[in-house]
């Protein structure tokens, strides 16, 4: 019993994760969703490119049902899986991403927490898993992307939430008082040099 309610628990959080990872793809130009936003070229659509290639790596390979679809390769030295190219349109990363979730969702509800895995990519002892820890990994890594992308997002256009139901009207000027609240307190801490 408390299987079943730990991969419903598991996976319903996977599930919101992916919506608001897309979500925050939701409005963008075609430039805007692609563009470099930090000095490494972290952007919001190579994240939610790289995320669907995680989660069709991972309810993929590891548990022996291969994406029906061809993925780049893993980790690639370029770092592929992390931007996309002229001709991966938001409409085609997005569909990929949608893909990926039927797959992993198809692997998720097929198997029990304890079914075990390989992850030829960790170090061994580690390699070997269960489904349980792979869920937990995948969640993990959905989450921390949704993060970079809740800060990305920001910073483009000022959005911020996790789903269009949930986001108020951007009100400019509290948010510029309650920035100059803490930038004080951040001068006030800070040791004044001479």
């Amino acid at each position: 019993m408390i299987d079943e309610f730990a991969k419903d628990n598991l996976h319903r959080r996977l599930r919101r994760d992916r919506e608001a990872l897309l979500w925050k793809l939701d409005g963008l130009s075609a430039y805007d969703a692609r563009r470099p936003l930090t000095a490494t070229g972290t952007n919001l659509l190579g994240l939610v490119k790289h995320v669907a290639t995680v989660e069709a790596r991972y309810f993929g390979e590891v548990f022996d049902r291969p994406s029906p679809e061809p993925l780049p390769r893993w980790q690639d030295a370029d770092g592929s899986d992390l931007w996309a190219t002229e001709d991966e349109t938001l409409d085609r990363i997005a569909a990929f991403y949608r893909r990926t979730w039927e797959h992993a969702d198809a692997t998720i509800e097929a198997l029990p927490l304890d079914a075990p895995g390989h992850v030829p990519w960790w170090p061994e002892p580690h390699s070997r898993t269960n489904l349980f820890a792979v869920m937990v990994h995948v969640l993990g890594e959905s989450n921390r992307h949704a993060g970079h992308a809740d800060i990305l997002r920001e910073g483009l256009d000022g959005r911020t939430g996790v789903r269009a139901e949930h986001e108020r009207r951007i009100d400019e000027e509290a948010r510029a008082a309650h920035r100059a609240t803490i930038e004080r307190a951040a001068r006030t801490a800070a040791p004044t040099t001479a």
